[in-house]
């Protein structure tokens, strides 16, 4: 059930043409202060363009959590300049450019629902407060060169007409997201009601590449046949709360297929991998229900390995920590998942009961050709050894990664070089037999 984080095609479009078009508009205020010869604004100018396109090309580039907040950081310190040093309230004109502040926060806040942070969260306020104070005071510094009255006159209007209009336009993107979501959350909530959901099983090899089991991975099929990407689908099952029924589902059909496989002797020794979401297993039952089911199913727990996202750790350690000692007393296998990438640090390693980690896929694609990922994954390996976990390399495509990885002393291994996910039924006539096929020689 893992995914990556995402955002849809229409928010991507609305920021690169909000960014393009606050590029333009700049520019030619910029052309307006460059014929009045006020070229300390000609500057500030220069470097509001500079944000904007900058934004741009990250949105086009499709790093537009990057984008977002680059800009909001760098458009927060420059319209403070603008305002202590340009924008300075009189009786003729009140300070204006303050209320693009108020965008900054509706911009941070549209994020903050797709991407929750504390840094997210802390820009908002930020936006807020200054917001505030320059809004209350008439506050400047003291080498302020305020721009003339006559044209802050004309200036505020217009200021305050393109402050306002993006708040709608903020408004009106936050409405389509917030919609695009909620009829999602409603086809996702269908979609489990309706068993549009299944497990594909990826195989995982030993060292000789023998298969000693697979993955469970979520996938969404659609009546008509069509896939929903995880990546599509699972942020948006978080947001809503979702995860813990899907988790429970996915939970019963793993231990449907243990059961199974236990009949077989041929499969009677494979193990099988569940990921678990932070919701699902910090449930007050959590650990109960899945010993209950274990029980009721008279499955071997050691063929059960529950596969914890380091984003986990942000909760509380010690609360963990007891709830996987539980499963671990009972024999299930906990591994840590996508490790690197996360929370992790040494001090979890140290206090989790943990048996296994899984080394996240960034540091395997380019190893072979990366001195310093090599260097980092021999030293991920040793530290697995010292502190006696077992270590399963994920994300393999090509041979050589998986030479590399033998010889760091690699335990387990996943990824398209041995077998791409498949539905149980192909999974049983590919791999699921006493001898192992040939390992695949690319992609």
């Amino acid at each position: 059930m893992r995914h990556t984080d995402d955002y849809s095609d229409r928010f991507r479009l609305v920021y690169a043409t909000a960014s393009l078009a606050a590029g333009v508009l700049t520019a030619g205020w910029g052309v307006v202060f460059a014929a009045m010869q006020e070229w300390s604004m000609v500057a500030m100018d220069i470097a509001l363009v500079t944000v904007a396109v900058a934004s741009f090309v990250l949105v086009r580039r499709r790093q537009l959590t990057a984008a977002i907040l680059f800009s909001q950081v760098a458009f927060l310190v420059i319209i403070a300049a603008f305002c202590l040093l340009f924008d300075v309230p009189n009786d003729v004109a009140p300070r204006v450019s303050h209320l693009f502040l108020l965008v900054l926060a509706m911009i941070g806040y549209i994020n903050y629902q797709q991407r929750p942070s504390r840094r997210q969260m802390a820009i908002v306020a930020l936006s807020l407060a200054a917001f505030v104070v320059f809004a209350s005071t008439q506050l400047a510094l003291p080498f302020a060169r305020p721009i003339s009255d006559d044209f802050r006159f004309v200036g505020a209007w217009v200021n305050v007409t393109i402050a306002v209009a993006m708040l709608c336009g903020c408004l009106y993107m936050m409405r389509q997201e917030f919609a695009r979501n909620l009829g999602r959350e409603r086809d996702i909530a269908a979609a489990l009601k309706n068993r549009e959901f299944e497990l594909f099983y990826q195989p995982q090899v030993d060292q000789a590449g023998a298969v000693t089991g697979a993955e469970a991975l979520l996938r969404w099929r659609r009546p008509d046949g069509s896939f929903v990407s995880p990546g599509d689908f699972i942020p948006i099952a978080e947001q809503a709360g979702l995860m813990p029924a899907i988790g429970d589902w996915v939970l019963n059909e793993a231990l449907k297929t243990l059961s199974f496989w236990q009949q077989d002797d041929g499969t009677r020794h494979l193990r099988l991998a569940v990921n678990v979401s932070a919701d699902q297993f910090m449930k007050a039952d959590f650990a109960d229900a899945v010993l209950a089911r274990i029980r009721a199913q008279d499955i071997d727990p050691a063929r059960l390995k529950l596969e914890l996202t380091e984003s986990m750790m942000a909760n509380d350690v010690d609360a963990i920590a007891e709830k996987m000692g539980v499963l671990r007393a009972a024999g299930l296998t906990l591994s840590l998942d996508d490790f690197g990438t996360g929370y992790s640090s040494l001090s979890h390693l140290r206090r989790l009961p943990i048996q296994e980690i899984k080394i996240d896929r960034s540091f395997v694609k380019d190893a072979p050709e990366s001195k310093r990922n090599r260097l980092l994954l021999k030293s991920i390996f040793d530290i697995a050894r010292t502190l006696d976990l077992a270590v399963v390399a994920e994300g393999i495509e090509t041979k050589e990664q998986f030479l590399l990885l033998q010889s760091f002393g690699g335990m387990a291994f996943q990824g398209f070089y041995f077998g791409r996910p498949v539905p149980l039924a192909d999974f049983q006539t590919q791999w699921a037999a006493e001898t192992p096929p040939p390992l695949a020689e690319t992609a």
